[in-house]
């Protein structure tokens, strides 16, 4: 135990001599500035997904429906969820805070960051709360209201790619055509009738 401790003691002793310059000064720090994204006035104050950001809120709701209704599986410890059951999985999905969820500017470009969602950059600041939520919520109910309880339960039975195609790749779907932001995800296997 004494050698180690010997060995701490003499590391200790000379990082704190590093810590100096000359004449007894600590050493300075090199700051570093990172500003937050500058939202646009619709960015800040419009109730809806900004039209920029509505393929990566698409992904992150196909990403927390996907992990609602797995873990709702997990907990019944059968093959599929009962109509009742899955309803309020997808109900309690959409209600949820939303609060991980926020804008960071990634090269120059405004992307919505959080749990599912690709290219978070560590050393960025992300703007959280405010609006964010709310329009993640808007969306999400949105989506099971268009879409079905049924049609989507269906879809996760499928598999996430299967989820994130319907909610998100369709014709008119938030990443569809041109909007795209990142590669589409497989598209999933249809059943034949």
């Amino acid at each position: 135990m004494q050698p180690a401790l010997a060995v701490w003691l003499a590391l200790s002793l000379l990082a704190g001599m590093g810590a100096k310059e000359m004449c007894g000064r600590p050493a300075a720090t090199p700051a570093r500035s990172m500003p937050a994204p500058q939202l646009s006035p619709e960015e800040r104050l419009s109730p809806h997904m900004p039209e920029s950001l509505r393929c990566d809120a698409c992904h992150a709701i196909a990403f927390q429906i996907e992990e609602q209704l797995r873990k709702a599986e997990g907990k019944v410890g059968r093959k599929a969820l009962s109509e009742p059951d899955y309803v309020e999985v997808l109900e309690r999905s959409c209600s949820q805070s939303w609060e991980s969820y926020g804008v960071q500017e990634l090269d120059g470009e405004k992307r919505l960051a959080g749990p599912g969602l690709p290219r978070q950059e560590p050393m960025s600041v992300m703007v959280m709360g405010g609006p964010w939520p709310g329009r993640l919520s808007k969306m999400c109910h949105s989506y099971v209201g268009e879409q079905g309880e049924a049609q989507i339960y269906g879809a996760h039975r499928q598999g996430p790619a299967a989820l994130r195609e319907l909610l998100c790749h369709r014709e008119k779907g938030a990443c569809a055509g041109g909007k795209a932001q990142g590669p589409a995800p497989p598209k999933a296997m249809q059943n034949e009738l």
